[in-house]
Formats: C-alpha cells, structure tokens, sequence
C-alpha cells in the first residue's frame, strides 16, 4: 500500500501569511515527503472560497511533480462537471508528459450550487455531464480522434498531442460516497476513490463483475472510513491542542457549505471539546494508528491511503514531525 498526502491549500484570513507563503510551504514539503518515503500527492479542488480553497488541482499538481522524481501526483477530487473535456484531456496529457507518467485523475461530481452558478451550468447536469466527460477524456487519452455529439458536449475530430506517457491511458479514478458514484466509478473508470467502507467496496466489486469486468482487479483509494484526520504522535495530549483549531476551522467551513443538505454529519461546532467529544480528530501513537490501518484494510484493500498535510491556518513546519514519525513508525509496516 502507498502511502500520501492531502493538500487543499487553505489559508484562513486570521493566519497571518499570503497564500503565496502557503502554497510554496506546501510544496516544499511535498517535496520533502518524497524523500521520507510518501509515494503520493493528492489536491483537493473547490471555488470562490474566502480562505484561497484550491481551484486548479492540475497546476498544482505539475508544481509538485516538477519537483520530485517518483511522487506520483493525484487529483482527489476535480470536479468534472466544471471542465471543458478535451481540456482536462489536454492538461493531464501534458501533466502526464512533465512528470513521466506520474499522474492519477481523480474526478467527482461537486455539490456547491455557487460553484456550479458562477461556471454558468446547471447543478442538475452534473452527473449527466460527468459521464460524458469520463468517455470523451479516455478516448482522447488513448489515441483517438475523437467525435461526440451527447447532451452536453458536441466534438468533431478532436485528439491529443502528446498523448499521456501513461498507455493505454492514466488512471481515471471516481470519487464519492453514495451508490451512484460507485457505480459510475465501476462503468467508467479505472478505479473507486473514497473512505475505506467495505459497503461501497464491496458494491464496486458487485458492479465490475456486472459490466464483465474482473472484481479481483478491483482498485481502491482513499482514507480509513469515519477518520477524516489521523494523526500519529509521540505525544497526543500536546498534539491535538496544536492541531485541533485548525481542523475545528476545517469542519466549520464545510458545514457552512452542507447547510440544507441534511447531511447532518456536517454540523458546525462551538468548540474544541466539541471536536473531542465527537471523535472528528483522531490523534494516536505509532503502535495505535498501526492497528487502526490495519483493521480497517483487512476488510478493504487498499492501493493508497491519504493523510492530511496540515491543518488549515499551521505552518507543515508545525506538523513536520507529526509526518516524518508515521513515514518512520506506521508505514513500514504496510509496505
């Protein structure tokens, strides 16, 4: 199992440094993960946000492949739905040609109806227009000349130069949580990007060998399911009180957005013994993070499993230790 790193670039307002101070942090130390033995970069994507929320995964990426030699570099997720694809086909070709075959395209489907207002399209589409998109982006990646006339997209003799360095094409992962998305993930894709819950897993398993596909060659990627920040420590007391206020700052601004969902996982919280209490932050030693990834891969395996970098509005420098200890202590054990 490989093992990386999540970023999503925030910078709250209160931290006190430029986006340019975080995004060249960032990559620095993605950077230096690679020489700790992190396998994987992955870059989230959202828009319009106050705190410089990511909203071009691929630049990013290519910065971070530009500096290491074997971190393959992964989107988790673009939101398909937003991109032209004989675009997203183009820059991940050249993506693919600039780090020599280290990309990973991971896509879902968004969910901000302010995303989808200010690119002009309709939220409704969305998952129409995913589909149409992961068909366009596949054939143009190996070797096509591509014509299409769907709903959504009409193309008359398209291609791509280069082509991916990747054959017959770099893989195309399908994110999300519910049932339609495992399904699209099984039809289209190359593999099922989420937390690791044997429900879906097992789904995607179901849904390949419907559509004839081999269920042992199923791929997943992700993180351990009901865990979204896990962090390893020589010290966990000390520890959470470091981390807890940014990841309290990065639940708050998601329930923001899922206010009228009813997801009601997502509710906003008053305070950092509210995020104790609620177990939204997982702060362990090495030993214990060990059984904890390994109980959660027994039931499913993994391909890749992905740690946040840093909390929002913390410096990687903060953290620095927290990563190189897991680099030292948990992951061998996996590998």
């Amino acid at each position: 199992m490989r093992f990386g790193l999540l970023t999503d670039f925030r910078n709250p307002p209160h931290s006190g440094r430029s986006s340019a101070e975080v995004y060249a942090d960032i990559i620095e130390h993605m950077a230096w993960a690679e020489s700790i033995g992190f396998e994987d970069a992955f870059f989230l994507e959202h828009h319009f946000a106050d705190d410089d929320y990511v909203p071009s995964p691929l630049i990013a990426a290519t910065a971070v492949a530009a500096r290491t030699r074997k971190m393959r570099v992964f989107t988790n997720i673009a939101i398909l739905p937003l991109y032209d694809p004989v675009r997203l086909a183009e820059d991940g070709a050249v993506l693919d040609v600039i780090s020599n075959g280290r990309l990973d395209l991971g896509v879902g489907l968004g969910y901000r109806p302010e995303e989808f207002a200010g690119y002009g399209i309709d939220l409704k589409t969305r998952a129409s227009r995913a589909n149409e998109a992961l068909e366009i982006i596949r054939r143009l990646w190996q070797g096509e000349k591509v014509t299409f006339h769907g709903r959504h997209f009409h193309i008359d003799g398209a291609r791509v130069t280069p082509r991916p360095v990747q054959q017959p094409n770099p893989p195309l992962w399908v994110g999300g949580f519910g049932p339609a998305a495992v399904r699209r993930a099984a039809k289209y894709g190359d593999g099922y990007i989420g937390p690791a819950h044997k429900r879906n897993v097992e789904l995607y398993r179901y849904e390949l060998s419907k559509l004839g596909k081999d269920p042992a060659k199923a791929r997943v990627s992700g993180s351990l399911h009901g865990v979204s920040w896990l962090v390893v420590s020589s010290d966990p007391e000390r520890d959470f009180n470091l981390w807890a206020p940014g990841v309290m700052y990065w639940y708050n601004a998601y329930a923001r957005w899922f206010e009228g969902t009813g997801t009601g996982f997502w509710r906003h919280m008053e305070s950092v013994d509210e995020l104790k209490r609620r177990s939204l932050i997982t702060v362990v030693t090495p030993e214990e993070a060990v059984k904890l990834i390994k109980a959660a891969t027994a039931e499913v395996r993994l391909e890749s499993f992905g740690l946040a970098i840093a909390p929002p509005g913390l410096p990687v420098s903060k953290v620095a230790d927290n990563i190189e200890l897991f680099a030292k202590k948990v992951m061998p054990h996996f590998q």
